[in-house]
């Protein structure tokens, strides 16, 4: 009985070393994960890694991790030439394929969600334009037009969808004063606007956009995508 008990307190000790040792490696991990993405992206703003899955050791001796979750704030894009800030940009890596120096790391697929701000939005938009949330998944778009030696504000509501894979399109609905000549146009030339967003993280694409209290929100996918190397 004597043995047996120094049995079980041995593998009770071994079990909770290397319960520890294993945490301790995966801390270690997740943080020169992110300065390696931050690195291979070139990416200038705050970034998180978590790494799924337990224990971490016999998937880095795979050389394959099932899921790593990373989130990456402030990062700086363009649109039409112009900059833009993604508020916020939320991934969840599958099958995670590292390299054999563990020097670098591909995954095989991603999903995720990035945040525009109404505010980043409108330094996106033309001059005297700005952009806010207009209810029911719908934009705000305010512009100042001149009628007549005048300088008029109107605003219209708006649908933002995505086209051509990688652009941003916002339409007014409908226009106040439409049958009056050329007011439409006038309107529609400050409210309506493309935007081809540049500047993601290599191999993520735009899938899908959205609007909500908050911002914008767009979904974003990738195959094969380089973290690190």
């Amino acid at each position: 009985m004597r043995a047996l008990r120094i049995l079980l307190i041995t593998v009770v000790i071994l079990g909770g070393l290397f319960v520890a040792a294993d945490r301790l490696l995966l801390n270690y991990a997740e943080s020169e994960a992110a300065e390696k993405i931050k690195a291979r992206q070139g990416l200038s703003g705050a970034t998180e890694v978590a790494i799924e899955g337990f224990p971490f050791l016999t998937q880095v001796v795979g050389k394959e991790l099932e899921r790593v979750d990373v989130t990456v704030r402030d990062i700086e894009t363009s649109a039409n030439g112009r900059r833009v800030v993604i508020t916020e940009l939320s991934a969840a890596l599958h099958d995670v394929r590292l390299g054999s120096d563990y020097s670098s790391a591909t995954a095989a697929t991603a999903t995720g969600t990035a945040r525009i701000s109404y505010a980043d939005l409108t330094k996106a938009a033309d001059e005297d334009v700005t952009v806010a949330y207009g209810g029911n998944g719908k934009l705000k778009v305010t512009g100042t037009v001149d009628i007549l030696g005048r300088s008029l504000s109107r605003s219209v509501v708006s649908t933002v969808s995505l086209v051509d894979g990688g652009t941003i399109r916002v339409r007014a609905d409908k226009v106040p004063g439409e049958g009056i000549p050329r007011l439409e146009d006038m309107i529609r030339q400050k409210t309506d606007f493309d935007r081809k967003l540049s500047g993601l993280p290599e191999g993520m694409k735009l899938q899908k956009v959205q609007a909500d209290e908050k911002g914008l929100v767009i979904t974003v996918a990738g195959t094969d995508v380089p973290l690190a190397g």
